[in-house]
C-alpha cells in the first residue's frame, strides 16, 4: 500500500538557500542524446525530451572556486540544486576543455583537458558493442541512461543505480536482495564541496522497511523506525508522514518482493519539483520548489540537529530550543572560535586547562595530592541520553561516592555516572543533550580544581580539620577552620547543572572587584562591576538598589533563580546578602550589551551583520519563552531593552536582569514607572493600571525588535524632524511590500529579505495596543524560525499618534512618549 502526503500538510520549517549559478548553455542535439560524434562540452547542456531536467557542468562554489562537476538538475528551476553528480570526488578545472562522450568500449566517459578519464560509467557491455552502437540519454525523470542506439529502452547503465545524496521522484531507494547491494545516499562534505561527507543513509540490512542514518560509516545515530504501509508512518516519527489521502499530489511507497525492497517517491503533477537529500548537517531534508517564493523550501526534516552524532563535537552540550544550539561544557572553550561563530560546531570544545592528574610510578593511578587537590567533578543533570562512545565501561558499586573514587583513581577516566551501576568514560564525550522533561540522568565531568569554585562539602571540611589537627595545636586549628567556614559559606542542595550557587561575603566581593573600581555599566536597579574569582574566572557583580526583602526571603529567591538554566539567559553564579548589602554574581559577557554592539556606525569593523542580528532576535525570544512558560514560576522580565541583552564570546544573546521582577515583587511596577521608566519600551498597560502579564514583555520585545531591524534607537526619531517614526514606517512598508527600503543602503546586500519581512511583521504584532492581540513569546519563536506563517498585522493606532508627535519638538515628543507609551 502506498503512503501519501497531502499537499496541504506541507509544513515549512526553514528556507533553504542554495548557490544560484548561471547555466545558459545550448542544448545538445535534437534527440537529447550524447554519442561519440555528438559529445557535451563547455557551456552546453543536455536537456531531457520533456524539458524537465538538464545535464551540464556545474560550479557549486561560484567563481571563487575553480572546480566544475558534471551534474543533473531541474532545468526549469532558476536556483540550481544538483540531484546527481558524476565526478563528485574528481572535479575538473575547465569545462571548455573537457568533454563527456562515448568511449571506444561503449562506456560513458568524462575526459579532462589532458584527455584523461576523470569519471566513467565503468560497466561491462556486451561483446561487440562500441561507441557507434551505444548512446547516452537523459530521461524526463532525471535518469541518465546508457543504452543501445537501436533500442534505447534496453538500458546498460543508469544514474539512478548510483545516487549521491538525493532522491527524486521515480528513483528507488533500497537494496537488491540478490546481490546484497544497497543504494546509499552520502552527504556532501559541505555546502560548496560535493565530495563525500561523513553522513549517509542506507537500508537496514537486518530489519525490513527501515533505513538507518550512519555517521562516518561506523555508527548509527538515528532511524525513523519501521515503515507501516497501513498508516503511512514510520514508527519513531508518526507525525512526519500524514495518513493516505486519495487526492494527494505525491506519495511515498514501500515495495518488498523476492528480489528487492525499496522506497519510492512518486508525484501526480509533473509540474511539481521535489527532492529529498541527506544534508551536510546530517539531517534528511525534503524540499519542494515554490514558484511564488522563487526558492527551495523544506517540507520536512529529520532528525533534530541535537540527535545528529557529533553535531556539537566533543565536550559540548546541545539544547534544541536555544541559539546557538551548542555550548561548551564548563571548563571547555571552542576548538575553533572562527568555525564556532560561523555555525560549524563539529570541531567541538577543548579544555581550558589540562587535567593535572599525575601518574604514580608510571601507571594510571594518580598521586594522593592530585586526587585530593587537583581533580574534581561537576554535575550535568537532565541529560537525555548519556554519551555513547567507545570509551565507556561499567562497574558495580554501592554508591555514587564509590564511582567518584574509582574514576579519580584512574587518570584516563574523564567522566562517570551512577544509576545503581557506575558508568565511566575514557574518550571524548559526544552528544550530550538536555532533556526538556527533566527526566534525564546526571553525568559528572572531571575537571581541574581551578575550573570549579572551591566549595567543599561538610565531609570534606571535616577531613581537612582532622588533617590540620594532626600537625597543629587544637586551638589554632579551630580558629583557622572557623575562619574558613565563615568565608566559604554556601547554600546546601542548590545546584544548576552541577554548579553550586555560592554565598559570598561582601568583603570578598570588595577584594574581587578592587573595591568596585572597574564599573561595567549601570543596569536596572544597580551598577555592574567587573570582578575576578580566586581561580581567575572573570565575573560581573551587580550591586542591587531598592530591594527590601528580608534575609530569608532573599535566599529563597536565590534558590529559585539558581535552578533556572537556559543558554539564552545569563547564568547566576552566586550572591551576597549581608545586612543592607545585596549583590548578584553573574557570568561575564565579553561582548557587553546588545545596546553597545547594535548602535554602531556602519564604518565600524565589528558591526553586527543581519544574520547575527536575526539570530540574536530569535535567541532573546527563546530566553523569554523559557521565563514565561518553562520555569516553575512564571517570570515576567518587565524591562526588556538592548541594555539588558548581553552577548557572549560568539555573540550569542543572554537575557540579563530576569530575576529582578521576582525580587522586587509588585513594587516593581511603581519603580518602573516613577523611578526608571524606559521611554520607548513600556507597554500601555503600565500606565493604565491594569494587571501586568507576560504580554508586557512581548510589547517591549517588539519595540526592541524594531531597533534590531533598523540599528537606530526608537527615541531618535523624535529628534530628527525629517524622519518618520520607524515602527510606523515598518507597518506602512510591509503593507506596500517594500521592506528593503527599511534598511540602510550599505546593509541591503547583507539582509535576507524574507527574514526581514518576517521580523517586521512580528514586531508589529508584538506592539499591538490590545495585549490579547499580541502573540506569546513561544509563537514569536515559531514565526521567526519560519515554522508558522505570519499574517499581515494592523497598524497600531497609538503608534500613528506618536508619529505625529515626532514631527514636533523633542521635548513634546519625549513628554508624550513617557506618559502615553
Amino acid at each position: 500500500m502506498a503512503a501519501t502526503l497531502h499537499s496541504g500538510a506541507l509544513y515549512m520549517v526553514a528556507t533553504v538557500i542554495l548557490v544560484d549559478v548561471s547555466l545558459q548553455g545550448s542544448p545538445v542535439g535534437a534527440a537529447h542524446m550524447i554519442t561519440a560524434t555528438q559529445p557535451l562540452s563547455g557551456q552546453q547542456k543536455l536537456v531531457s525530451q520533456g524539458g524537465k531536467f538538464a545535464l551540464g557542468f556545474y560550479q557549486p562554489g561560484g567563481d571563487s572556486q575553480d572546480k566544475w562537476y558534471l551534474a543533473i538538475w531541474y532545468n526549469k528551476v532558476p536556483k540550481v540544486a544538483p540531484v546527481w553528480i558524476a565526478n563528485r570526488e574528481t572535479p575538473i578545472s575547465n569545462p571548455a576543455s573537457s568533454v563527456l562522450t562515448i568511449w571506444t568500449d561503449g562506456n560513458l566517459v568524462l575526459l579532462n583537458k589532458s584527455r584523461s578519464a576523470v569519471w566513467s560509467s565503468n560497466t561491462t557491455i556486451t561483446a561487440g558493442a562500441s561507441n557507434t552502437t551505444v548512446v547516452a540519454v537523459l530521461l524526463n525523470t532525471g535518469n541518465l541512461v546508457l543504452a543501445y542506439a537501436s533500442n534505447t529502452s534496453n538500458m546498460i547503465w543508469q544514474s539512478f543505480d548510483h545516487p549521491i545524496d538525493t532522491q527524486i521522484p521515480g528513483m528507488k531507494f533500497g537494496r537488491n536482495k540478490v546481490t546484497g547491494v544497497s543504494n546509499c545516499h552520502v552527504s556532501w562534505r559541505n555546502h560548496i564541496d560535493p565530495s563525500p561527507g561523513i553522513f549517509s543513509i542506507t537500508m537496514d540490512p537486518n530489519v525490513e522497511a527501515q533505513f538507518l542514518f550512519i555517521w562516518n560509516n561506523s555508527r548509527t545515530y538515528f532511524t525513523p523506525g519501521k515503515f507501516n504501509t497501513q498508516t503511512g508512518a514510520f514508527s519513531a516519527i508518526p507525525a512526519m508522514t500524514v495518513m493516505s489521502q486519495p487526492h494527494s499530489i505525491y506519495s511515498y511507497d514501500y515495495v518488498n518482493n523476492d528480489k528487492e525492497e525499496y522506497f519510492l517517491l512518486t508525484i501526480k503533477d509533473d509540474n511539481i519539483f521535489l527532492r529529498t537529500l541527506i544534508d551536510p548537517s546530517g539531517q534528511q531534508k525534503g524540499m519542494v520548489w515554490l514558484e511564488e517564493k522563487q526558492d527551495w523550501v523544506l517540507y520536512f526534516v529529520q532528525p533534530s540537529l541535537c540527535s545528529v552524532y557529533s553535531y556539537c563535537g566533543a565536550f559540548s552540550w546541545c539544547v534544541a530550543d536555544s541559539v546557538p544550539m551548542c555550548s561548551c561544557l564548563r571548563g571547555f572553550s571552542p576548538q575553533s572560535p572562527t568555525e564556532w561563530s560561523s555555525g560549524n560546531y563539529t570541531g567541538g570544545c577543548t579544555r581550558n586547562v589540562a587535567l593535572p592528574c599525575r601518574l604514580s610510578g608510571g601507571g594510571s593511578t594518580p598521586s594522593m595530592s592530585s586526587r585530593d587537590e587537583e581533580d574534581r567533578f561537576y554535575m550535568i543533570s537532565n541529560v537525555r541520553l548519556l554519551p555513547d562512545g567507545d570509551g565507556s565501561h561499567t562497574m558495580q558499586a554501592a554508591s555514587k561516592s564509590d564511582c567518584e573514587v574509582a574514576c579519580l583513581n584512574n587518570c584516563s577516566c574523564l567522566a562517570y555516572s551512577y544509576n545503581g551501576t557506575c558508568s565511566f568514560w575514557y574518550t571524548d564525550l559526544m552528544n550530550l543533550q538536555e532533556d526538556p522533561d527533566n527526566k534525564g540522568d546526571s553525568i559528572f565531568i572531571r575537571l581541574p580544581a581551578s575550573e570549579i569554585p572551591r566549595i567543599k562539602s561538610t565531609r570534606g571540611r571535616t577531613i581537612g580539620v582532622v588533617t590540620v589537627i594532626s600537625a597543629l595545636a587544637l586551638g589554632v586549628c579551630i580558629i583557622a577552620v572557623s575562619h574558613f567556614l565563615r568565608r566559604r559559606r554556601r547554600i546546601k542542595g542548590l545546584h544548576n547543572i552541577g554548579v553550586n550557587l555560592i554565598a559570598f561575603k561582601y568583603r570578598d566581593l570588595q577584594l574581587m572587584t578592587k573595591n568596585f573600581s572597574d564599573k561595567l555599566g549601570g543596569g536596572s536597579f544597580g551598577s555592574v562591576f567587573k570582578g575576578v574569582l580566586p581561580d581567575g574566572t572573570v565575573v560581573a557583580i551587580k550591586k542591587l538598589e531598592g530591594v527590601r526583602q528580608g534575609e530569608k526571603e532573599f535566599r529563597a529567591e536565590m534558590s529559585t533563580l539558581g535552578r533556572i538554566h537556559h543558554v539564552n539567559l545569563i547564568q547566576l553564579l552566586g550572591f551576597c546578602s549581608e545586612g543592607e548589602h545585596r549583590l548578584l554574581v553573574y557570568e561575564y559577557m565579553p561582548h557587553g550589551s546588545l545596546d553597545g554592539c547594535l548602535f554602531k556606525t556602519s564604518s565600524d569593523d565589528d558591526v553586527l551583520s543581519w544574520n547575527m542580528r536575526y539570530q540574536i532576535a530569535i535567541g532573546v525570544a527563546k530566553g523569554l519563552t523559557y521565563l514565561h512558560d518553562k520555569c516553575m514560576d512564571c517570570i515576567i522580565h518587565c524591562d526588556i531593552k538592548p541594555q539588558n541583552i548581553l552577548l557572549d564570546a560568539s555573540c550569542a544573546p543572554k537575557v540579563a536582569d530576569f530575576g529582578l521582577a521576582k525580587l522586587l515583587g509588585r513594587d516593581f511596577s511603581r519603580v518602573m514607572t516613577t523611578m526608571r521608566g524606559t521611554i520607548g519600551y513600556l507597554a500601555p498597560e503600565w500606565i493604565s493600571g491594569t494587571a501586568i502579564t507576560v504580554k508586557a514583555d512581548v510589547y517591549s520585545y517588539g519595540m526592541m525588535l524594531f531597533e534590531i531591524i533598523s540599528r537606530k534607537r526608537n527615541t531618535e526619531f523624535g529628534k530628527q524632524h525629517m524622519d518618520k517614526f520607524f515602527p510606523v514606517l515598518v507597518a506602512e512598508k510591509i503593507q506596500e511590500g517594500d521592506v528593503k527600503a527599511l534598511l540602510d543602503a550599505d546593509m541591503r546586500g547583507d539582509a535576507n529579505l524574507e527574514e526581514l519581512e518576517r521580523a517586521c511583521k512580528v514586531a508589529c504584532w508584538c506592539v499591538q495596543a490590545d495585549e490579547s492581540s499580541r502573540p506569546t513569546m513561544g509563537a514569536v519563536v515559531q514565526m521567526l524560525e519560519g515554522l508558522v506563517q505570519v499574517n499581515m498585522p494592523p497598524v497600531p493606532r497609538f503608534l500613528q499618534v506618536l508619529d505625529e508627535y515626532a514631527g514636533q519638538s523633542t521635548d513634546t515628543w519625549t513628554e508624550f512618549s513617557s506618559s502615553s507609551c
